[in-house]
């Protein structure tokens, strides 16, 4: 069931597409840098293979950082969007929404105008005072504190999306990988920078100009979408986290302490979600996986269910995935994905492998080669 049984195309030039990097230059899109996600360029030639037309919902069950729905309103679709981490769903939400420049320069001079509070510290975890120099996190709580009192929603997400980037930037924080570090360096005030990030935003917002929207951005699980009706999207274009690559809470808790009051303990994941599962769905053919491989799949085939659910009958569906790197294997999971959608009904139209990195163990030992591949499926 999981051998290369299905047609396979090798399109390596296109495997800038399934960064970020190039949304860092696009309005909108490079507001907040989401270095798992992929880039508008690659959602715009998906939805053209795909046979996409205006009107069309498209889903993307692990949102991230919306790039798919807010694509989908550049080009007049319904873009819809879950994701289980709540900073991910914020940061879509306020990518997608419709907002009024005049209004939100207005908002952001008043906020600026008002006198500063003094907050408390108290109660704050070490992460989150590691990460910034004192006078930048008395400044953060304050204009946090402030936009939380702005009255108008629209206005209100919007700075606080502002205030979410300037954090970042103004901060100690460096995300190696997995691991969240701190390092010490001069940091310009926060106050400045948020004044200059949310200018740039609003000159964004008024230069851009949407065919549809705003976009339906759930908070939820992949596994379980249950505010999204059977047989009710055209399309699906997403990316789950990679197996094994990276841990998606961690190198954000900082974020969800300070703005969603959520803390790593709180966070209880799965392999692709926040929510755990007692025991892995046992799949014939993946015994001889490592445990976390295991449990990898099981959700996958949670997800792959739930993508069948709510696809229209002739739905087609483009899904990026990379091979899990393991000290003794490559888990080809292209191979397994497919296999599962497979299995569920779909028909795989074919894999499109669009990058390979070498993985070693210990630095000297070749393992393989992990491939980076679109899985395209239709219903």
């Amino acid at each position: 069931m999981f051998e290369a049984a299905f047609p396979v195309e090798e399109r390596y030039d296109l495997w800038r597409l399934a960064t970020f990097t190039l949304n860092k230059r696009i309005p909108i899109h490079r507001w907040f840098y989401f270095k798992e996600g992929f880039s508008r360029d690659l959602v715009v030639m998906l939805l053209e293979e795909l046979g996409l037309a205006e009107g069309c919902v498209v889903l993307d069950p692990f949102v991230g950082s919306g790039t798919t729905p807010l694509t989908c309103m550049e080009l007049g679709m319904k873009g819809v969007g879950v994701d289980a981490s709540p900073l991910a769903a914020f940061v879509s939400i306020a990518k997608t929404r419709i907002y009024n420049h005049e209004e939100l320069r207005r908002a952001l001079d008043t906020l600026l105008s008002s006198r500063p509070s003094q907050p408390s510290l108290e109660g704050l975890g070490t992460k989150v005072k590691r990460a910034y120099p004192r006078r930048n996190l008395v400044e953060l709580l304050s204009l946090r504190e402030a936009i939380e009192e702005v009255e108008q929603e629209d206005v209100r997400i919007f700075l606080k999306m502002a205030l979410i980037n300037a954090a970042s930037k103004a901060s100690y924080i460096f995300r190696d990988g997995s691991v969240l570090r701190f390092i010490k360096r001069p940091i310009p005030p926060l106050r400045p920078f948020f004044r200059r990030i949310a200018q740039s935003m609003i000159d964004d917002v008024r230069r851009v100009r949407f065919s549809s929207g705003p976009a339906t951005i759930l908070e939820g699980d992949a596994r379980r979408l249950d505010s999204i009706e059977d047989e009710s999207v055209e399309a699906i274009i997403t990316s789950p986290p990679y197996l094994n690559k990276i841990e998606y809470t961690k190198v954000y808790e900082v974020e969800l302490e300070l703005f969603f009051k959520k803390r790593e303990q709180d966070l209880i994941r799965s392999y692709i979600g926040l929510v755990g599962r007692e025991a892995p769905r046992v799949i014939e053919g993946l015994e001889e996986l490592p445990d976390s491989a295991k449990l990898y799949f099981s959700d996958m085939m949670d997800c792959l269910e739930e993508m069948w659910r709510v696809l229209k009958n002739g739905g087609r569906a483009a899904i990026v995935v990379a091979g899990g790197v393991y000290p003794d294997r490559i888990v080809e999971s292209d191979y397994i994905l497919a296999g599962l959608a497979r299995e569920i009904g779909f028909t795989v139209e074919k894999i499109r492998v669009i990058g390979r990195r070498v993985a070693t163990s210990g630095r000297v030992h070749r393992i393989g080669a992990a491939r980076e591949s679109i899985i395209y499926l239709r219903k």
